[in-house]
């Protein structure tokens, strides 16, 4: 529970500090001048949102969703508190082996690798384990920081927090992909990429594929503990869903504090309604979903797993699967020697056979 009581240490203090000072401790002419923001706030909660982005865009804390790509590099890293420490103080830095912008794509490994990373979550404390992995591999390797927001206009307590991402709506953070993913290709040359993403990585993997233009440029997504289908939280998403639907606006409220972006991945939001419409792949692209048992942030774990449309293939993966010492949760997953290696032989069997099978310890 390490990471994730930090998070809500770290935003609860700092929300309730920022509200402090604003109520408490200026002058009371400028107390006066911050009531607009307090009592947007407030309507802001009562309307379920709904004008929250207009309201809120007169009192100078709001902004448009956006993205950056980081720079510069940090260590390879083989432990998620580790990382996640690291990218406190170095919040827009890149994983080892990530955007080599002087990179070609061989004619061995012509797609280069875009990491996408989950909510809360950057570019580094995501791929800091397999970001170096993959670029020793012989892939050239990307990343971004996508679905940045302002405090009270859709991004929650986690604009307060360094190196928080993912928090804006998804519908946004796949046109920042899509932007990205036109960088890569013209910086490398290359035809398609293939996508490696984590939990938020995955359905703003899936808007972008569906409806920004995403289906001709990718040749592989691979996914792990992705929220494809919504999460319900152990039970309390979707409790606050019914709640909501019976007419308070509990995910409202939330979604003040966690960020739309987090809010649309609840099991059964209208995100989904419209994004699996269709099914839940295109043609032309393979897919490998790959779930731990152990997961408490992406439930049921197997929600995860895909069902093939027409011309496309899927490889549905539970991590303990051949492996029952791997405890990896939702976050440790992502720093499991078995879950590189499964993202390495779905980029490249041939090269990478075998699978690895080592103890890898659960974090929350």
């Amino acid at each position: 529970m390490i990471i994730r009581n930090r998070m809500r240490v770290a935003a609860a203090i700092m929300g309730a500090t920022a509200l402090a000072l604003m109520a408490g401790t200026q002058t009371p002419d400028a107390r006066a001048d911050t009531q607009p923001t307090i009592q947007n706030l407030v309507s802001a909660i009562n309307s379920g949102l709904t004008t929250a982005g207009k309201a809120l865009a007169d009192t100078g804390v709001s902004s448009a969703p956006h993205s950056t790509i980081p720079t510069g590099n940090g260590p390879e890293m083989t432990d998620a508190i580790a990382a996640f420490t690291f990218s406190l103080a170095n919040e827009n830095m890149a994983p080892a082996g990530a955007n080599d912008w002087n990179c070609k794509p061989s004619a061995a490994h012509p797609e280069p690798v875009v990491l996408l990373h989950g909510s809360w979550m950057n570019a580094y404390d995501g791929f800091a384990r397999f970001s170096p992995e993959i670029k020793k591999a012989g892939f050239c390797v990307y990343a971004l920081n996508y679905g940045q927001e302002g405090l009270l206009q859709q991004g929650g307590l986690g604009a307060l927090i360094p190196g928080v991402n993912g928090v804006a709506p998804m519908e946004d953070a796949a046109q920042e992909v899509a932007t990205f993913i036109d960088k890569v290709l013209t910086s490398t040359g290359a035809k398609k990429v293939d996508i490696v993403g984590h939990s938020q990585g995955g359905p703003v993997a899936d808007q972008y594929l569906k409806f920004d233009g995403g289906a001709g440029k990718v040749d592989q997504l691979i996914t792990f503990g992705a929220t494809h289908h919504g999460t319900t939280l152990d039970g309390i998403a979707t409790l606050g869903r019914r709640i909501t639907d019976m007419g308070f606006n509990t995910l409202g409220f939330s979604q003040l504090l966690v960020g739309q972006g987090l809010i649309e991945q609840v099991a059964g939001s209208s995100f989904y309604a419209t994004l699996d419409a269709a099914g839940d792949t295109v043609s032309g692209v393979h897919y490998t979903s790959v779930a731990t048992d152990h997961d408490e942030i992406s439930t049921p774990y197997d929600a995860t797993f895909l069902k093939a449309g027409s011309g496309a293939t899927v490889d549905n993966v539970t991590l303990q699967d051949g492996c029952g010492i791997d405890l990896s949760d939702h976050l440790s997953m992502m720093y499991s020697p078995r879950a590189v290696s499964i993202a390495l032989h779905a980029l490249d069997p041939a090269g990478h056979p075998d699978l690895v099978c080592e103890f890898n310890p659960y974090v929350l």
